[in-house]
C-alpha cells in the first residue's frame, strides 16, 4: 500500500481488521462537499459534555500552520478533522460532535480506550481523512474546528474559518509529524483546560518512565517498526510516525538510515523485498493485520536471511483483535496507556 501523497494516512489507517478491504477503501475517498456559507441541518445525537474549563481561560490564542486563531469562549460544539484528534477532545471531557472518517470505520465506540468516552452518544461523520464535507460541517453549527493529526490545506482552512474558530495543525512540524504532546497541548489550549492538559501530558510521560526505568536493557537498543500489505511491498517507518515515536519514548533507538530512504514529507520508507536489509535491528515490531500478511512476510527468502528474523528477534503485533497496533498508531493521551499495558510483555517475551 502506498502513501502516495497524504504521508501517514494509509499507515495511520492501517488499524482496520482486512487488509484486503482497506486497501480498497483506500482508493475511494468520500467527497467533499464544495458549500462554504452556513446551512441548516439536523443536530447529531453528540454533544460537548458538562464544562470544565476554568471560566476565565478565554480569551486564548492558540498559533498554528496558517497563522494563530483566537477564540473567545468556551467552545460547546467541537469538529474535530485530524484522524486521532478526537482522543484528547474526549479525554478533555468534550465529546465532539463531528468527526472524519477513515477506510470508512467509524472513529467511536470502537476502540477500548474511548469507547466509555464516547457512550451512546457518535458524532456525525463530516469527512473522511483529509477530505472534507463543509455542508455537513456547517450543518453542525460548531464554535471550534480542530485539524491537528491533519494535513489540512490552506484552502480548507479558509473556507472553514468562515464556519467556526480553527485550530489548524501546529506550524513547527510536518503534518503528522508533530508529537502527542505538542497537539495536546494544542487542542487543551483551545478547550481553555490548560491545567487538565498538562496533568493528562504528566500522567503519560510517567507511564513512559516507568516502562524505561523497568527496562533498561531497552536502552541503546535499535528498533524499527515496518508493515507490508501486499507482496513484494514493504515500509518502515520514520522518526516522524506515531508508531515509531512511541517506541522510542520507550526507550529504543530508531535507525536514521530509514529517514534517509523516505521520500521528503512521507512517514514511511518504501522497501522491495531485495532492501528488507534495511529492517535489521536490535527488534523490529510488524503491524500487520491478518495471520495471512505474517505467513506471507515469514515466507520471503531474503527475509528469511535476516539475522533479526533467524534469532527471533522480530515481533509480530495484529492492528485489531487485540488493538495494539491500532493503539500505539493513535499514539495519544487514551491509546498510549493502553498500547504500553498490551505490548510491554510482547516486546519482553524477545530476547
Amino acid at each position: 500500500m502506498s502513501t502516495g501523497t497524504r504521508p501517514a494516512l494509509a499507515r495511520f489507517a492501517g488499524n482496520v481488521p482486512r487488509a484486503a478491504v482497506a486497501v480498497a477503501a483506500a482508493l475511494a475517498l468520500a467527497a467533499c462537499g464544495s458549500g462554504t456559507e452556513k446551512t441548516e441541518g439536523a443536530e447529531p445525537s453528540g454533544g460537548s459534555s458538562a464544562s470544565t474549563s476554568s471560566a476565565g481561560a478565554f480569551p486564548v490564542t492558540v498559533e498554528h500552520k496558517y497563522g494563530s486563531t483566537t477564540i473567545d469562549a468556551e467552545p460547546k460544539k467541537v469538529v474535530t478533522l485530524g484522524l486521532s484528534d478526537q482522543d484528547a477532545v474526549l479525554a478533555l471531557g468534550v465529546k465532539p460532535v463531528g468527526s472524519v472518517d477513515w477506510f470508512k470505520e467509524e472513529p467511536y465506540g470502537k476502540w477500548p480506550w474511548t469507547k466509555d468516552k464516547w457512550g451512546s452518544t457518535p458524532p456525525q461523520i463530516v469527512g473522511e481523512r483529509d477530505e472534507y464535507n463543509i455542508e455537513k460541517i456547517a450543518a453542525l453549527k460548531p464554535d471550534l474546528i480542530v485539524a491537528q493529526y491533519s494535513g489540512m490545506k490552506k484552502e480548507q482552512y479558509d473556507t472553514l474559518s468562515k464556519i467556526a474558530k480553527v485550530v489548524a495543525q501546529p506550524k513547527e512540524h510536518p503534518d503528522y509529524g508533530a508529537p502527542w504532546q505538542v497537539m495536546t497541548r494544542q487542542i487543551g489550549k483551545a478547550l481553555g483546560r490548560t491545567p487538565e492538559t498538562e496533568k493528562l501530558i504528566t500522567d503519560v510521560d510517567a507511564r513512559f518512565k516507568a516502562v524505561r526505568d523497568k527496562h533498561p536493557e531497552w536502552a541503546g537498543k535499535t528498533l524499527t517498526v515496518a508493515d507490508s500489505f501486499e507482496a513484494g511491498k514493504y515500509s518502515a517507518f520514520t522518526k516522524t510516525d506515531p508508531k515509531a515515536i512511541f517506541f522510542s519514548e520507550l526507550g529504543f533507538e530508531l535507525k536514521p538510515e530509514i529517514d534517509a530512504l523516505a521520500k521528503p514529507g512521507w512517514n514511511v520508507a518504501e522497501l522491495s523485498a531485495e532492501k528488507l536489509n534495511v529492517l535489521e535491528a536490535d527488534r523490529l515490531v510488524w503491524v500487520t493485520s491478518s495471520t495471512e500478511a505474517n505467513e506471507r512476510i515469514k515466507a520471503e527468502p531474503l527475509y528469511k536471511k535476516l539475522k533479526v528474523n533467524q534469532e527471533k528477534r522480530d515481533l509480530f503485533v495484529p492492528y485489531q483483535d487485540p488493538d495494539v497496533g491500532a493503539a500505539f498508531s493513535f499514539n495519544t493521551v487514551l491509546s498510549i496507556p493502553y498500547a504500553i499495558d498490551e505490548i510491554e510483555p510482547l516486546l519482553t517475551a524477545v530476547k
